[in-house]
């Protein structure tokens, strides 16, 4: 019993000492059985169907119009960094309809021969909610049998899926595709082939 208050008292201390750098908890992403199995579920459900397709055609408009795409997503193009922005406090998904959405666009890229370098939560305290982050970062292979003289492939570059949560509820959700912008690494692959890859339906 005391060790349980003393891992209470050292919560509430954290809280106080939290910061916008500094998280309340930190700790690795682990899914639950029946996370899993509902997750599972889920890909071959509707649900994935229905996201999926309104990310293609969200895509399909902010390559053709971007005038014309959805307020509850934006498109990310800079010189190092390509991705997109779902605004989920503009829509009305289920919680869990997210996470699920996090986790299938990890699979996605795994499946295009990406390696899982960590998956992780944050918990912040903040003035007006309390603040989580899901986060899977990806990274492309590493080839260490490769000649000197030859530059790494970075593929995409690196990978960030992240979602926040306020209070519980989704906020958004980002992925960005960053890269290297080194004499190392040979130039990124287009970014509309890691869409493709990530919204291709099996």
């Amino acid at each position: 019993m005391p060790d349980f208050w003393n891992n209470i008292k050292k919560l509430f201390t954290a809280a106080e000492e939290s910061s916008p750098n500094q998280p309340v908890i930190h700790e690795m992403i682990e899914r639950s059985a029946e996370e899993l199995a509902g997750y599972e579920r889920w890909k071959s459900g509707l649900g994935r169907r229905r996201m999926i397709d309104w990310l293609q055609a969200e895509y399909a408009n902010y390559l053709i119009d971007p005038e014309q795409i959805d307020e509850a997503i934006d498109f990310l193009d800079t010189p190092s960094s390509k991705g997109f922005v779902i605004h989920f406090q503009k829509t009305r998904y289920p919680l869990q309809e997210v996470i699920n959405l996090l986790d299938y666009l990890k699979e996605k890229v795994l499946a295009m021969n990406y390696r899982s370098y960590m998956s992780d939560v944050r918990t912040y305290n903040r003035p007006k909610w309390v603040e989580s982050v899901q986060r899977h970062y990806l990274k492309p292979p590493t080839n260490l049998r490769q000649p000197i003289n030859q530059k790494f492939n970075q593929k995409y570059g690196n990978i960030t899926i992240e979602l926040q949560l306020r209070n519980e509820q989704a906020f958004y959700l980002k992925f960005s595709a960053t890269s290297y912008r080194d004499h190392l690494f040979k130039n990124a692959e287009d970014f509309a082939g890691l869409m493709r890859g990530v919204l291709k339906t099996d």
